[in-house]
């Protein structure tokens, strides 16, 4: 069985709009994001598991860029401007990934942590935050979004 060559043409970028226009923040060198939904079973005196009790879920992530571009401080002046954001992971060109985008939208840096200077590398700062929304769209154009949206 041979194993089909992939060639990774996926792009990850943070984007964000101001008065001036859309901008894309690139490259970013890694990308966590934590997705979490919490549950547990509800019980009365009669019997167990009569329900379940749901929190909200939890969508959060941490990035990485190097220190010598651009990068690292506009996303700091975003974290420090506390201006909400997008980050944007899409599929450029190929059939290399399950989904062909990937939007967390209203993102807030909450923490920054720069690494050391050195004299064998580039330093580099990882960003972590929550988003308040994501839409994934896989390659059959299928769209899923969580968490779900209530309005007011």
């Amino acid at each position: 069985m041979s194993i089909p060559e992939t060639s990774w043409n996926t792009r990850l970028a943070v984007r964000y709009t101001d008065t001036t226009g859309t901008h894309d923040i690139t490259p970013i060198q890694s990308f966590s994001p934590t997705f979490a939904t919490s549950a547990e079973p509800l019980h009365s005196i009669e019997r167990t598991h009569v329900g379940v009790v749901a929190t909200p879920q939890s969508l959060t992530f941490s990035m990485s860029v190097n220190a010598i571009g651009p990068a690292a401080a506009q996303l700091t002046a975003l974290a420090l401007n506390g201006t909400q954001f997008e980050i944007v992971l899409q599929e450029q060109v190929g059939n290399d990934w399950s989904f062909s985008t990937i939007v967390l939208s209203k993102c807030v840096i909450t923490s920054a942590v720069p690494t050391t200077a050195t004299v064998s590398g580039a330093p580099t700062a990882t960003f972590s935050g929550f988003s308040m929304h994501v839409d994934a769209t896989d390659t059959g154009g299928t769209k899923t979004s969580g968490p779900p949206q209530t309005t007011a």
